[in-house]
């Protein structure tokens, strides 16, 4: 079962930081909106929503899989894993 844990961006160095957001926005799936944006301007929506708080960076050390979610969604999920893993440990 993956077991993500919510990562503090701010203990990220600028190059890794910048390097995940590149990678997000990227991935297919990633593009809406009537206006095609340059990665650029990607990039700086995904860092501003993680400087707001409104975005959270989550990940998994054993599939090393990593996302971006917003905060309610991110919070959702990770309270679903904790219940889970709280019945698993019944």
């Amino acid at each position: 079962m993956a077991d993500f844990v919510e990562v503090p961006v701010q203990r990220l160095s600028d190059e890794v930081l910048q390097a995940l957001l590149e990678e997000f926005a990227t991935r297919d799936g990633t593009d809406y909106g009537n206006r095609e944006l340059s990665l650029e301007e990607k990039v700086s929506q995904l860092r501003q929503g993680l400087q707001r708080g409104s975005l959270c960076l989550l990940y998994d050390a054993d599939s090393e899989h990593w996302d971006l979610l917003d905060k309610e969604q991110a919070g959702q999920f990770l309270a679903a894993q904790e219940r889970q893993g709280e019945h698993y440990g019944d």
